[in-house]
């Protein structure tokens, strides 16, 4: 069962209104949900620590809670990925609550599961109003006002996992993309394929990746809260099949040390008039994109070192992001170059109009996917506020220059451990108008309780710790 269509580039859905919720409408889809054996609704919220966290709602109290939401502690605007408190103003009390809404129009019912459907939710205060520490709507208000500006944006992102068998060995044996690979992982790469399809994510492709265990599967664009809240949806329902095959999944940038890191690639596009911005030029120095799409991606480009606190927001983030292992860790931009942070893919001839993009490396799965995609885009609308240039692009593995060379082309490495991307992050003004002063100073507060906590322990430590929290 399915509640809204989603389809790519469709007006992103309104914020909700909870004020003028239609009790009619509530009982009339919670008679619907009964009737197709719907016993309860999961509403997940992704939180600061990149953990999703979940209430379960008997279907019957579904209208009531369209109508007031269901109690949420004003602590988990400060919650950790290893279930600490960063116990800092205006957070660090018991008392207050918030409202969780759930956003009826992307429920979904989990086809194959006793009886669950799942449905994004949103922060209120008790006085019904967006919480400023709501993750949705920092990325909704990005996209209003790139709406303000007669632009709009699709985006996609890639999923990376890694399959572990019961003893916690990887769930092929590899090599990287091989047809003896997939063999092992066949029936459960066919199961999720499947319930991708069956719950409105359209699966472009999946294969067996480069490191023992890894799989990795991309879904078509769509605007960014849809796709935001389909790749949520694709890890939970990753899960399911993974534990009917006897597998668990772990999202997490490292999980074994030494071994290649699971990443969460963006490709974005901006669009104006229903025109693909990523394309249409002629200039080679901007990689065919038109001035604005290049003024989109030199935004982005200009950020990117203060934006990586939210893009790879875990310890573990930094054993996955090191040169020469395909994961952006030098912030520069390059045609089809897959060592550039910022990968320009122009497509195909035949789809260059529509499938034009730009690829976001850096980004892991311990990001919040609604943070990490209204931080670039406001970067981006930043660069075309600012008619922004683009350097000469990179075409070749910017590791192997000289220092020299890297100065003189403008390229620096990215920050190489969580403490350097939170000193970037602190001083953000990008991110703290992109999210707002609020969920700026209670993300950066959950970021700096992590350091101070795990920066110091090893990597081979602390990824079998973090392997299932993501």
């Amino acid at each position: 069962m399915k509640t809204s269509s989603g389809s790519a580039g469709t007006a992103v859905a309104p914020r909700p209104q909870v004020l003028d919720a239609d009790p009619d409408a509530g009982a009339a889809l919670t008679e619907r949900l009964a009737a197709a054996g719907v016993r309860a609704v999961a509403m997940t919220n992704v939180d600061n620590g990149g953990v999703t966290r979940v209430k379960l709602v008997p279907v019957r109290r579904l209208a009531s809670v369209l109508r007031g939401g269901i109690g949420f502690s004003v602590v988990w605007s400060i919650s950790g990925t290893d279930d600490s408190f960063a116990m800092v103003a205006p957070f660090d009390s018991p008392a207050g609550d918030l409202r969780l809404f759930p956003d009826a129009g992307a429920l979904e019912r989990l086809n194959g599961s006793p009886g669950t459907a799942w449905v994004p939710a949103d922060l209120y205060t008790q006085e019904l109003e967006v919480s400023p520490c709501c993750q949705r709507s920092a990325l909704r208000r990005v996209i209003e006002r790139g709406q303000a500006a007669g632009v709009e944006f699709k985006a996609a992102f890639e999923v990376e996992m890694s399959l572990l068998r019961a003893d916690g060995s990887p769930g092929h044996d590899g090599p990287g993309y091989s047809a003896s690979a997939l063999l092992e992982v066949e029936p459960f790469a066919l199961d999720l394929l499947d319930a991708l399809t069956e719950h409105g994510i359209e699966p472009e492709q999946l294969h067996p990746e480069y490191a023992p265990g890894q799989v990795e599967f991309s879904c078509s664009a769509r605007d960014p809260l849809a796709a935001a809240d389909q790749l949520v949806l694709s890890r939970v329902l990753a899960r399911r099949v993974a534990r009917a095959h006897g597998f668990d999944v772990s999202f997490a940038p490292s999980v074994r040390p030494g071994a290649v890191g699971n990443g969460c690639h963006l490709h974005l596009s901006a669009w104006r008039d229903g025109v693909n911005l990523m394309q249409g030029g002629t200039d080679e120095k901007t990689g065919g994109m038109s001035e604005d799409g290049a003024a989109f991606v030199a935004g982005m480009l200009d950020a990117l070192p203060e934006l990586m606190g939210v893009l790879a927001p875990s310890v573990l983030s930094y054993a996955r992001l090191q040169p020469q292992m395909w994961s952006g860790a030098y912030a520069c931009w390059g045609v089809e170059n897959r060592e550039a942070a910022l990968r320009v893919v122009p497509g195909t001839i035949t789809s260059r109009a529509t499938a034009a993009n730009v690829e976001v490396k850096p980004l892991d799965g311990s990001a919040n996917p609604y943070l990490a995609a209204a931080v670039l885009l406001s970067a981006g609308l930043d660069g075309l506020d600012k008619a922004a240039t683009l350097p000469a692009p990179v075409q070749r593995d910017p590791h192997t220059m000289t220092k020299a060379q890297r100065r003189k082309a403008g390229v620096e490495q990215l920050p190489s451990s969580l403490g350097e991307a939170i000193e970037l992050l602190t001083g953000s003004e990008t991110v703290a108008r992109a999210l707002g002063d609020e969920l700026h100073q209670a993300f950066l507060a959950v970021r700096r309780q992590e350091w101070e906590t795990h920066g110091k322990r090893d990597h081979a430590e602390l990824a079998p710790v973090y392997r299932l929290r993501y």
